[in-house]
């Protein structure tokens, strides 16, 4: 059985006071009937934390806002729950601690923490969906939290943990306090048609499988669509705009086609915002940082274990523009986040990209070096940029260039390597009117072939 429950049959109402209770009696009822839908109608309703469970679908009319309190005590009443307590075993008290002073991992593994606070929470729980009409919205009013991430970031919109079967359609999610979206240990998610503007993240998924994110519009300061450990990744016909990278992801089995990628960003990187600004929620500043850093940047760092070898990575059918780097692989042991388990293949494939202001940056592991390739590629370089190197790399297993132009390079080397790059195959690789033959950088150390 089926039912359908608008919030206002329990007392809901869009009247400026908090109506986390409320709401959260209408879903539960909804989840105790057997499963349903729960329908949110226009008007603006203010929530700190609400818990979405299994066989409930939270619907948003047009005009229905949930907005988000800027008070982060609010975003706790999970730790009350009597229909479906958290397992104490997932209870932690650990907050948020810098990579260089952190002793565990806790506050991002166990769902009972602070960090893993959000608008709406899904955990545990299998078929279940947020979905909204066109002109819905969920804003998290920038909640600022000090003993949050980094000192000022507070809950997410939304954050699903360990479950299966979700679907995400269709909403707006803005000014969120951390990331807008996200999704960890789950099972075959399908986002389609939302909307991402502002806050932190925009989709982070870690340890999850079947994932399908279609037709949708990032507009972050942060990382557009991110994580690592995720298999079976399809990622199509998306806008892609950010103050960090596009894609800052690892996994195994990932397509990414027909997507607009682009810079500078919309909406600034909210680091750069004096104290004052963090506190009040502030959307301009002239401390923000608008330019993105790069298309694609591995992830894979050492909070969680990965499961598979990162490799069968595939960026397709793509249009490219005004982004600091292309490729940000790095190795070499600077960069911790990249270091847990090394990405061993990745394609990109008709692509057009005007506007790069660094090299492409491959730099493998030594034990498992990487196959990259470029095929069908239209890349443009920024003649502003005073770019000395093309193509930096070490550690690779080939790098292999096929139907590949290059214009605007006006560098001294095509080719600088740190160390050993086993073979550079080109087959149609040029470099427009700026260079007649190929500069590399000692050359004995890998085999090249002629332009």
């Amino acid at each position: 059985m089926s039912i359908t429950i608008n919030i206002t049959e329990y007392g809901a109402k869009p009247d400026g006071t908090l109506q986390t209770s409320n709401i959260q009696k209408a879903l539960d009822a909804c989840f105790l009937a057997g499963g349903g839908k729960v329908v949110v109608p226009q008007g603006e309703f203010l929530i700190g934390g609400i818990r979405l469970r299994s066989n409930t679908t939270l619907y948003l009319e047009s005009g229905a806002i949930l907005k988000g309190t800027r008070n982060p005590e609010d975003y706790f009443a999970w730790k009350n729950d009597e229909i479906e307590p958290v397992n104490p075993e997932k209870l932690t008290d650990d907050l948020w601690v810098n990579v260089k002073d952190r002793k565990s991992s806790d506050f991002l593994k166990l769902a009972g923490s602070r960090w893993n606070n959000a608008m709406i929470r899904v955990i545990d729980a299998e078929n279940v969906a947020i979905i909204g009409e066109e002109g819905s919205i969920i804003d998290g009013s920038d909640c600022y939290d000090e003993i949050g991430e980094e000192n000022y970031r507070g809950p997410h919109g939304i954050n699903i943990r360990e479950s299966k079967n979700v679907t995400l359609k269709g909403y707006r999610i803005q000014n969120t306090g951390n990331w807008a979206n996200t999704v960890f240990f789950t099972q075959n998610l399908h986002v389609d048609g939302v909307t991402i503007w502002g806050g932190h993240d925009g989709i982070h998924m870690q340890g999850c499988d079947d994932i399908l994110i279609e037709n949708c519009n990032v507009y972050s300061g942060d990382d557009c669509i991110a994580g690592y450990d995720n298999h079976d990744v399809h990622v199509r016909n998306c806008e892609v705009n950010s103050a960090c990278s596009a894609f800052r992801f690892g996994g195994n089995n990932v397509l990414i086609e027909d997507c607009h990628i682009f810079g500078p960003a919309k909406v600034l990187f909210r680091g750069g915002l004096s104290l004052q600004e963090k506190i009040d929620g502030a959307h301009v500043s002239n401390n923000g940082r608008y330019n993105m850093l790069s298309v694609f940047t591995y992830y894979s760092d050492f909070n969680f274990n990965v499961r598979k070898a990162p490799e069968n990575i595939v960026v397709r059918n793509c249009k490219v523009e005004n982004t600091t780097r292309f490729l940000h692989y790095n190795f070499s042991g600077n960069e911790n986040w990249q270091l847990n388990r090394p990405l061993e293949q990745i394609k990109f494939e008709n692509i057009t990209v005007d506007g790069v202001n660094m090299p492409f940056h491959a730099y493998g592991s030594a034990d498992a070096p990487a196959k990259v390739e470029l095929k069908d590629i239209t890349y443009k370089v920024n003649p502003d940029a005073n770019l000395k190197e093309l193509f930096k790399i070490a550690n690779l297993k080939e790098l292999k260039l096929e139907n590949v132009t290059v214009s605007g390079f006006n560098g001294d080397m095509v080719f600088a390597s740190w160390g050993n790059v086993g073979k550079i195959t080109l087959d149609n690789f040029s470099l427009g009117s700026n260079a007649d033959e190929l500069t590399v950088l000692r050359e004995d150390e890998f085999v090249c072939g002629a332009i």
